[in-house]
This record gives structure tokens, sequence and C-alpha cells, in this order.
């Protein structure tokens, strides 16, 4: 979520399928595909089997190898899909016919997934519901921004998760439940679909939108790669968010990533951060800060902390002191980027007067601490993460064929 006050948007963080009925679809699909194919299925990766999104150029090439084509056919196949974007394999015009069914009957897809709504704020802001497999949605925002040049940069904010578990008591996401993680290529896809709805390439990503990145820490660093080899989006363009995982963060330094490390703290105390913050019980403030400090010391780069101003709740200047004590307690590198409260239905926090967050602003600075104040953008287009997809989700979307073949009661309930 961390972007500087003049160039970027407030992106806050941002399931019931019936049981037997899913077993039953995924077992006749694996069926289905065993009988498709007479020829050994040449080997996936071992993340995102048979989905094309995601493999490095050097996979595909392996993989046309393995098919019996010549390794450029690889090359021609990331192209397509990084490039042109092209979302079905049999729209792979310069791929022989034969090819391009070899890979379909081994069970092979291309990995895109269609939106499902679209809604675009008068500021340019644009959220997206993308319709996932397993009839989920997810939400990713595309937040274009013009520089003093007059070039545009653009930002994606991406979800890691469908859902989240850690129901931050501010937050959208985690009202409306959790279901899963994304795979690497659902993270991808969303890159894609920003940069199709544009019609421009997108500059920056930040990790987060709906989910915790460090409870998909695996499927993340793999879209992170894919995001930066293949999609050619810098490290130091992209931003992993986390409200705090324990042991995670150590996990992320031993990469050592160009990226931006953006902590949520929302607090500056552990009693505080308690009431806004439940997973914070596990994981004490005092550790949180020990390991964003050791992540400074071996990676050299600067640690983020997202801070949400809620009114009467955390935005008094007594807090901004305490938090500037806090940070100078556990060294230096550390930058603090202020997040006035995107109002949410049902919530019982407020935004606070702009005057307030001034006031904050200006405490910290006093106590030598940098500081950003993070313009808010969409507020037309729901934006708090997690608030469009709550509007039309609360558990998978019905499909065609569900209604066609409804499900005893006693089927229907798994609950997130």
């Amino acid at each position: 979520m961390m972007m500087t006050a003049t160039s970027t948007a407030l992106i806050q963080r941002v399931c019931s399928v019936p049981l037997a009925r899913a077993v039953r679809t995924r077992a006749l699909a694996s069926t289905t595909t065993m009988s498709l194919s007479t020829t050994p299925t040449p080997r996936a990766s071992p993340a995102d089997s048979r989905v094309l999104l995601g493999l490095s150029e050097p996979e595909l090439q392996q993989l046309a190898l393995d098919f019996s084509q010549q390794g450029y056919r690889g090359k021609q196949l990331h192209h397509l899909i990084y490039k042109r974007k092209i979302k079905d394999i049999q729209d792979f015009s310069q791929v022989p016919l034969a090819f391009r069914n070899e890979l379909e009957e081994a069970g092979w897809k291309v990995g895109r997934s269609p939106i499902y709504n679209t809604v675009t704020a008068a500021d340019g802001t644009v959220k997206l519901l993308i319709k996932l497999e397993d009839n989920r949605l997810i939400e990713t925002v595309g937040i274009p921004v013009q520089d003093e040049k007059g070039l545009m940069r653009l930002t994606a904010c991406v979800s890691s998760q469908v859902g989240c578990p850690l129901r931050c008591s501010f937050c959208a996401t985690g009202k409306g439940g959790f279901s899963r993680n994304l795979k690497r290529h659902e993270i991808v896809e969303q890159v894609l679909s920003i940069e199709e709805i544009f019609q421009h390439r997108v500059t920056n990503v930040v990790f987060m939108g709906m989910g915790e990145p460090m409870m998909n820490l695996k499927s993340v660093l793999e879209a992170h790669q894919c995001l930066n080899k293949d999609v050619q989006i810098g490290q130091r363009m992209m931003t992993i968010s986390t409200v705090g995982v324990p042991n995670t963060i150590k996990r992320l330094a031993s990469h050592k990533l160009q990226s931006t490390l953006a902590v949520s703290l929302h607090a500056p105390n552990q009693k505080l951060r308690e009431t806004i913050v439940p997973s914070a019980k596990a994981y004490p403030l005092s550790a949180l800060m020990k390991d964003c400090s050791d992540y400074f010391n071996e990676t050299n780069r600067r640690v983020s902390f997202e801070y949400a101003l809620l009114a009467g709740v955390n935005d008094a200047v007594e807090h901004a002191r305490e938090l500037a004590e806090l940070l100078h307690q556990w060294g230096r590198g550390y930058h603090v980027n202020l997040i006035p409260f995107n109002p949410i239905e049902g919530s019982e926090y407020k935004r606070p007067s702009k005057r307030a967050v001034q006031a904050f602003a200006a405490a910290l600075e006093s106590g030598k601490i940098t500081v950003s104040t993070r313009q808010t953008r969409g507020l037309d287009a729901d934006a708090a993460c997690g608030q469009l997809r709550n509007k039309f989700q609360k558990s998978p979307l019905v499909s065609e064929s569900d209604k066609l073949q409804p499900e005893p009661e006693a089927d229907v309930a798994v609950a997130c």
C-alpha cells in the first residue's frame, strides 16, 4: 500500500461452495483430461501445473522441446502470453495448429481469467473484479498518475489472497471472509488486466490488495519474479506489504530483493495495536520492530510503515510523538506513510479531519521522521480494498451448471 503523497492513491487493505460438488467436479475434470490425452504429458512447472502464464522464457522453451517442437516456439509462446496478452491457446496464430492442439489435449491453458466488473472513478482510478476459475472474485486496482513531465505512471495494486484471514478491524477485505491463497498466475494476470484496460504498461506494482502477502509468500515471490523477469517491471518499482506474520520478514530478507517492504503498523504501542490488528497478539510489536530492524541491516533497504489514521482512535499528536520514539528506538532508515481512513459500510471508524492529519504529520516531522500522506483516490469507486468485492460476493458465484443441478441442503456449506 505504499506511495508518495503527490503521486499515488489510497488503497486500503483491501465464500461458500458446495464441498461435495467441488470434489466431484475436480474428479470429473481429472478423468476427462486423462481420457483425452493418449500421449505422455510433458512436464509442467511444479507451481501452477499446466498453466502457461507464470512460466519463464527458458521454461516455455523447454516445454516446446518436450512436445518435440523447436526451442524458438517457446520464445513465441512467451511473446504471445506476456506482450500480446493472448488469452486462449487456439488464438496463438503464430504457433502451428498441431502444437496448439497438443497443448490443449495435454491439459495446458494460458491461465487468464475474465473481468467480471469494472468501476472507474472520476479521478481515473479503475477497480476490476476478476472472476477466477472457481467462481471467486478478486479485486485489482489501476492507479494512473501523471508526473511533472506529463508522463503517466501506472500502478497496479494486486491481491494475494481471496479475502483475508487476519480480519483487521478497519479493513473491508477481512469483513468479506477468507477463501484461499492465489496462485502465481492469478497474481500476475491482475497486472496484465490493468495493462489491457489502460492500454499502457504498468510501471509500479504494490502487493496491497486483498489478503496478507506474507501468508502466501511462495506464490507472491514467484509472481514477483515473473513480473520482474517476464513482464519487465523493475524490482525497485514493486512493494510488498504486510501487517506482520511471525518469521516471514526474515524469510523475505533472505531473498535480498530490491523491492520495498511496507509494514502496516497502525499504532505506536502494543495495547492499541491489538485493538486494531487482532493478529498482533501473536506477534508483539517489539518482535515485529526487531524483525524490521534486522531486515534493514541485512538488505540495506528502507522499511516503510503504513499508518491508517482513524479519527479519535490513533490520530492524536501524542500518538505521533510515541510513534517517532518507537521508530528511533529501533534504528534508522524508516519512513511513515499516513493513510487517512477510507470510509466503509458498517464500520465504526471515521475518517480524520484534514487538520488532524496535518498535525499528525507535523509531529512526526518534528521528531525527525520522514513522512508522506497518501492522497485518497477512487472514493467513488469503493476505494478501500474489499469494498467492491463485498458488494458482489460473499460466496462463490453460481455457475450455469450449478443452477441446472441443485444440490441437497446438506452439501451447501463450507464457511469462509
